[in-house]
């Protein structure tokens, strides 16, 4: 790919172009921010970790979204950051302004570009961006779910004292408090977690993963996480990049899968050249079932706030 530019020059931002660059997913590497001199110093200073770190993507920065013309995918974490006490619906009219501003750029400098939102509240996020720039469905993907399913695959490391590369899982649902772990598609090398754990401390790890922004959030007092959740937009970029046809969990707009139409929500997707290629509908408990809507309709309240 020859460009792809990530909005916001933050921690996320930052942290993410640096991934990008480091794993040369794109010959040019941008990064586009409101604050003048702040993008362009950060790319600078990535730039210069080229020769160590043996990488050929060149970093630049800039204020004006035309430095990001023709990018073929824009990793989007433009917004304010959570605070301690802040929920992520807190954020939602700030947020939903600061998106719906930057994909109208987006859409005016690179129509045929692949979004990829990070910013909060992520769902609710998703749907402003499709509107803002109107890429279809296939072109507006959130990053919620690698993210959730990271922590709960972390915890569960942590607890059986395993390696992380054993364990398979996932998360759907909306990025946030009513998030739902399938702990029923859980599994350490093949064995399911209920083998391998009590029903009490399945239950507390995925009340950790639901809780685990906040947790972070509390620990950092003056910000937000950053290193995982970059981690989980570069993975979705590099699957569309390379057309690994991975399927990862993600925030995509449902027509009618899993009962529920007209929403972004985290499913099985199968991303590749293009996008999202499928979404994949699979078998779930009357209890994931009954989650999985109460997640949904967690959306839609978001959703009716803002609008």
């Amino acid at each position: 790919m020859r460009k792809i530019t990530v909005v916001g020059a933050g921690n996320v931002g930052a942290t993410a172009a640096q991934r990008l660059a480091e794993l040369e997913l794109a010959r040019e590497i941008v990064m586009v921010d409101v604050a003048d001199g702040i993008p362009q110093g950060k790319a600078l200073d990535q730039w210069e970790s080229a020769p160590v770190e043996g990488f050929d993507s060149r970093v630049t920065g800039a204020t004006s979204y035309d430095a990001a013309a023709g990018s073929g995918i824009f990793i989007v974490t433009a917004g304010i950051a959570r605070k301690p006490g802040m929920s992520r619906d807190d954020l939602l009219k700030t947020n939903a302004g600061i998106v719906r501003s930057v994909c109208t750029e987006i859409a005016r400098v690179a129509p045929d570009a692949i979004i990829i939102m990070v910013s909060n509240p992520l769902d609710v996020m998703c749907h402003v961006a499709m509107e803002a720039s109107g890429f279809p469905k296939e072109r507006v993907i959130g990053m919620a779910g690698v993210l959730d399913t990271a922590r709960y695959r972390s915890f569960i490391a942590l607890e059986l004292d395993c390696s992380v590369k054993d364990i398979q899982a996932l998360v759907l649902g909306g990025h946030g408090d009513t998030m739902v772990p399938l702990a029923s598609y859980t599994s350490v090398s093949g064995i399911p977690l209920s083998q391998l754990l009590p029903q009490d401390r399945i239950d507390a790890l995925v009340a950790r993963t639901r809780s685990g922004g906040a947790e972070i959030v509390a620990h950092l007092k003056t910000g937000s996480a950053y290193y995982a959740p970059s981690s989980a937009a570069v993975q979705m970029a590099e699957a569309i990049v390379r057309d690994h046809r991975r399927i990862l969990p993600c925030a995509a707009y449902l027509e009618g899968e899993y009962g529920q139409e007209g929403i972004f929500l985290g499913v099985p997707c199968k991303l590749g050249e293009g996008g999202l290629l499928q979404i994949l509908e699979v078998e779930l408990t009357d209890a994931e079932q009954e989650a999985l809507q109460k997640s949904a309709d967690a959306v839609r309240e978001t959703m009716a706030a803002l609008s």
